[in-house]
C-alpha cells in the first residue's frame, strides 16, 4: 500500500528588514550575513524617509518618550528596506538581529547584528518585524505594490488583474506586434521586466534637500 505523501508547502513566510541610516555603509556586509543565514532577499530598495513618514511607520510607538528621537534618527539619512523570505522568517530574523538594545545585545547575544553593528537602544543598526501582522503592515508600507499572502482570490483577484496585469500585457503585446522582433519571446520577456508595474518608484519616497 502506497504511503500518502504530505501536500507540498508553497507558502514561505516573509518579514521586513531595515538597515538603518548610521550603518548604511555596512550594507554589503549585512546583506552577506543575511544570505548566508538562509534568507532570500525578495525585494530591496534604498530610500530616505521624511520625519512624517517615520512617524507613520512607527505609529505604534507614538507617545513614548523616545519617539521624537526615533523619528529624527530614522529620517536622518538613507536606509535600505528589504523583504526577507525563508521558513519561519520572522522568528529567525529576530534571532539574527538580537535584542533591541545594542548594549544588552553585546552582553547576551554577541554574534547578533545589533551587537556587531549597533551602538545603543536607539542606534541599533537594523529593524525587524516582531510578528506576522507587523510584517504585513510594514512590508505594505515600504513596498506598497507588493502582494501580501494570501494571494487574492475571486473578485479581489479580478480587480488586481484588471488594474495591474491586463493593461501591462495589452501594452506589451501591442508593442510586440508593432516591433515584430526576431525572437518575440525574449523581446516580450525583456519588455515585461522593463515595464514591471510592481517596480519600486523611489522618487515617491526620497527626500531631496535643496542646495
Amino acid at each position: 500500500m502506497q504511503a500518502l505523501m504530505p501536500e507540498p508547502q508553497i507558502y514561505v513566510e516573509r518579514t521586513l528588514a531595515l538597515i538603518k541610516p548610521d550603518v548604511i555603509d555596512k550594507e554589503e556586509e549585512i546583506e552577506d550575513i543575511i544570505l548566508r543565514s538562509g534568507f532570500t532577499i525578495v525585494q530591496k530598495r534604498k530610500l530616505q524617509l521624511s520625519p512624517e513618514q517615520c512617524s507613520n511607520f512607527y505609529a505604534d510607538q507614538y507617545g513614548k518618550m523616545f519617539f521624537p528621537n526615533l523619528t529624527a534618527y530614522m529620517s536622518s539619512g538613507p536606509l535600505v528596506a528589504m523583504v526577507l523570505a525563508r521558513h519561519h522568517a520572522i522568528a529567525y530574523w529576530k534571532e539574527l538581529i538580537g535584542p533591541s538594545n545594542s548594549i544588552r545585545a553585546k552582553e547576551t547575544h554577541p554574534d547578533s547584528l545589533r551587537a556587531i553593528y549597533g551602538t545603543d537602544d536607539l542606534r541599533n543598526a537594523v529593524h525587524g518585524s516582531i510578528r506576522f501582522s507587523s510584517a504585513e503592515r510594514e512590508i505594505q508600507f515600504m513596498f506598497p505594490e507588493v502582494i501580501i499572502e494570501p494571494i487574492p482570490v475571486g473578485q479581489a483577484a479580478k480587480d488586481y488583474l484588471n488594474l495591474y496585469v491586463n493593461p501591462t500585457l495589452l501594452a506589451g503585446l501591442t508593442e510586440l506586434c508593432k516591433q515584430k522582433p526576431a525572437d518575440p519571446l525574449i523581446w516580450f520577456a525583456d519588455w515585461l521586466i522593463e515595464h514591471n508595474p510592481n517596480k519600486p518608484r523611489l522618487q515617491q519616497w526620497m527626500t531631496v534637500e535643496e542646495p
